[in-house]
């Protein structure tokens, strides 16, 4: 069956979700000590990192959550510095991979319909692609807002494919995670492409696996 949709995570397949973060929350850390937080800078920002993966890495309130956790108090000029580094640095680091940007325009120019399936939530998912200048390539957002589930359930690709009109068998879902992006969307009926150039695991199954994201377009030619 022809391939007529491509869908894709976001984080860590089209930008690189992880440094951002990484130097986002460096930032903020550095402007915690700046702000007056009796630390050294460089283990702050390790300790701040850790505690912002593991406590959830799309909070908001992970700053002052540490700074409870840690100091036992919240000392607002030293949140408002954080915060404030925090978005500063993490505007600037909201881009695409190299050749995301030609991949995308090459496929809508062969026609194909383009979507995003992401466990984030909708405002931050559209933030996202607005800030890395990729929301006018995609006909269909999915997140947690709309199903309620995340990756791998089958859920939100089907939630995709329906609102892009296609069946399992012309979709391909392009991902950095094989537990959720490749499992899930094989459980769907989709064809899967595993998007390794993003990805922090070295295991994984998928029909497809690319190392540059500009091998998509061989990848559907191909199919």
């Amino acid at each position: 069956m022809k391939i007529k949709a491509v869908i894709f995570d976001l984080d860590n397949t089209l930008i690189d979700f992880l440094k951002m973060k990484r130097e986002a929350t460096k930032a903020a850390a550095f402007a915690m000590v700046d702000a007056g937080l009796p630390a050294d800078r460089s283990a702050l920002s390790s300790r701040l990192f850790d505690f912002y993966s593991n406590y959830d890495i799309e909070s908001d309130d992970a700053f002052s959550k540490f700074l409870l956790k840690t100091y036992r108090k919240i000392d607002y000029r030293v949140l408002a510095a954080a915060v404030n580094a925090y978005l500063r640095e993490k505007a600037l680091h909201l881009k695409p991979y190299p050749g995301v940007v030609a991949t995308l325009a090459s496929l809508k120019k062969r026609g194909f319909k383009l979507a995003i399936v992401s466990d984030g939530l909708r405002l931050k998912a559209w933030m996202r692609l607005n800030a890395a200048g990729l929301d006018r390539y995609f006909d269909v957002v999915v997140t947690y807002d709309d199903t309620g589930k995340k990756k791998p359930s089958e859920v939100p690709f089907k939630k995709a494919m329906a609102k892009l009109h296609v069946k399992p068998g012309e979709c391909l879902m392009v991902g950095d995670w094989p537990e959720k992006d490749m499992i899930g969307a094989k459980a769907a009926g989709m064809l899967t492409c595993w998007a390794k150039y993003g990805s922090r695991f070295t295991k994984g199954e998928a029909d497809f696996i690319v190392q540059d994201i500009k091998d998509i377009i061989k990848v559907v030619q191909a199919c």
